[in-house]
């Protein structure tokens, strides 16, 4: 008989996207899977790291009838109406879940972020591409966002 501990399954999600609705997607997948009792891991990367600022993460445009901003307004009111969760809501939940947050150090270079600037407690690690690669190595499910 093998006693050997099996690895839970895990989900990778690359959150390339600072869009409000692609930022509900990851971490609602994300909730989901831990729920399921998965890992998972979201690495934040270029506009989805923009989403990881202080008082950043509810900034974010709709991806399609944002409308200068009228889309986003008409789609939160109706998303509250229908009690859907906050984005600081589904973070916090994720987070409690045990959800893990990657921020891209590259993309922190070329924007100009610095730590300072994003909710360090969000945040577990900081990382590349490698970062990013070793956790995707071991995941049966990979999602770009």
């Amino acid at each position: 008989m093998n006693m050997e501990k099996q690895q839970p399954e895990r989900l990778t999600i690359v959150l390339h996207s600072g869009d409000m609705d692609k930022v509900y997607s990851a971490l609602i997948i994300g909730s989901g899977a831990l729920a399921m009792g998965m890992e998972a891991s979201i690495f934040f990367t270029f506009w989805g790291l923009q989403r990881l600022k202080k008082n950043g993460l509810e900034k974010g445009p709709l991806s399609k009838m944002n409308f200068l901003g009228l889309g986003k307004w008409m789609v939160k009111r109706r998303m509250k109406k229908a009690n859907v969760a906050t984005l600081e809501r589904l973070m916090r939940d994720f987070k409690e879940l045990g959800g893990k947050v990657i921020a891209c150090e590259m993309t922190m270079e070329i924007m100009g972020i610095r730590r300072e600037d994003l909710r360090e407690d969000w945040i577990d690690a900081y990382g590349a591409v490698g970062t990013f690669i070793q956790e995707a190595r071991g995941s049966q499910i990979t999602l770009f966002i």
